[in-house]
């Protein structure tokens, strides 16, 4: 029985998992919408809220040291090994400059989400269902950011159809009858 043990495992060593979270945090931060399974979204939400909330606490009427602290309890859970700024190569001349690292999502959190939610108290992602993977049947979900700007995704073509493919399976392989050009004898 599993009685008073409140995370998930997702059957991987500590460390691995402790990894996994930390990676679909920085994405959600990131991204603002990521698609995952069911479980490890459920699993991610209060990690992300929790953060919101300390930025939210840490925001710009905040005394210098209490931004300071908000940042570091932050920095500690999402970009401890990540730097926040990356030496760019200049073109034609030598040496290089010093940019923000655009993967360097503490700032983003400070600056741009939890400003977004200084008026709501809790309740800042949302999860809605997007069917089943292909693979193994998991469900997906896609977990997002309930308020604020939407997030273009990039549009994809639509794939080819095909008639039959790799072990027979439709959807790999051979172009369809209809889309096939027959070559011309003559």
């Amino acid at each position: 029985m599993r009685h008073r043990k409140a995370l998930r495992k997702f059957s991987l060593p500590s460390d691995q998992r402790k990894a996994l979270l930390r990676g679909l945090t920085r994405s959600l931060l990131l991204y603002d919408r990521i698609l995952t399974t069911e479980t490890r979204a459920k699993e991610v939400r209060p990690i992300v809220e929790k953060l919101v909330t300390i930025a939210r606490r840490g925001g710009t009427e905040a005394s210098v040291t209490e931004r300071l602290h908000t940042r570091r309890l932050v920095r500690r859970y999402v970009d401890s090994n990540i730097d926040e700024f990356v030496k760019v190569p200049n073109g034609a001349k030598k040496g290089h400059t010093v940019e923000r690292n655009p993967y360097y999502v503490v700032p983003r959190l400070f600056e741009e989400i939890a400003p977004r939610f200084m008026n709501r108290n809790g309740g800042y992602t949302r999860i809605i269902r997007a069917g089943l993977r292909r693979g193994d049947g998991a469900p997906m979900v896609v977990l997002e950011f309930v308020e604020g700007a939407e997030v273009i995704l990039p549009e994809t073509t639509a794939p080819q159809r095909t008639l039959r493919g790799r072990k027979g399976l439709p959807g790999l392989g051979q172009t369809h009858a209809s889309e096939k050009q027959k070559p011309k004898r003559g």
